[in-house]
């Protein structure tokens, strides 16, 4: 039997619809802005470093959608208001956000600070928190919007191969953020869900997977033997985005080469 571009299109295709993307300059971010460009959305590149989302968003034009940038700090509520405002001023509406903008700092628990703990929490829960909530009313008032976060395989597990008090800590809110968002927005047309990945090769993690040991140990632990690259998240990201996922809410999806299932 043929492939049906048509069904297919229907599926997945994202014609007409805008995403907000943060963390748009980083490698994640990166590729989800350029898998939801090639299913036709429009992206907004929402980054504190806008240089490196400039980089990004030359790639996503080039591949014929549309792209802007936005400067914004996710754990400032003014900043982040300001830049929802340009991207609707651009585009007239959002109708996905991608909450990715992320960080991590590694110590032993006993190492921390009160410091370390609240740049961590601030960047990657509240900035989810205050993002959803800013473009929330929007597609509240649309009754049609797609909400996915970037968890963690972290996010279900108390373990680690380095310490990862904060991370992890982290990322488990975001699963129960994910969950409870979902319900109490349901009725109002908003599906949120998230992606749960494994250890990524990225700019931000290489020193770590590139080390000979601790490639070795994530390897091991991984039924599927390898680590993952930010590409590997984009049929996810684009299944949670798109209409395939019609009846999906409140669902963290695992990219992890079954790390969870073993």
């Amino acid at each position: 039997m043929p492939v049906s571009a048509e069904y297919l299109l229907h599926l997945f295709g994202l014609d007409g619809d805008v995403a907000f993307i943060t963390g748009g300059g980083g490698a994640v971010g990166a590729a989800a802005a350029r898998a939801l460009a090639r299913a036709g959305a429009a992206v907004v590149l929402a980054d504190k470093a806008p240089d490196a989302a400039q980089r990004v968003a030359a790639e996503v034009l080039a591949l014929g959608a549309r792209a802007k940038v936005v400067a914004m700090d996710v754990t400032q509520e003014d900043s982040v208001r300001a830049a929802v405002a340009a991207a609707e001023a651009e585009f007239g509406k959002v109708d996905i956000l991608v909450n990715n903008a992320g960080i991590n700092i590694r110590k032993l628990p006993q190492d921390l600070t009160l410091a370390d703990w609240q740049t961590v929490m601030d960047v990657n829960l509240t900035g989810y928190f205050l993002c959803a909530k800013i473009i929330g009313p929007g597609m509240m008032a649309r009754r049609s919007g797609r909400i996915i976060n970037v968890a963690s395989i972290m996010g279900h597990r108390g373990s680690s191969i380095t310490p990862n008090l904060l991370y992890n800590t982290s990322k488990g809110a975001v699963v129960n953020f994910t969950r409870t968002l979902a319900g109490e927005w349901a009725p109002h047309g908003i599906r949120v869900n998230a992606v749960a990945p494994t250890y990524l090769l990225t700019p931000l993690t290489q020193a770590l997977l590139l080390d000979p040991e601790i490639n070795a140990k994530i390897v091991a632990r991984t039924p599927m033997g390898k680590v993952g690259v930010p590409e590997d998240l984009d049929g996810a990201m684009l299944f949670l985005a798109s209409r395939a996922s019609g009846l999906v809410t409140g669902h963290i999806l695992a990219v992890d080469g079954g790390w969870l299932a073993w």
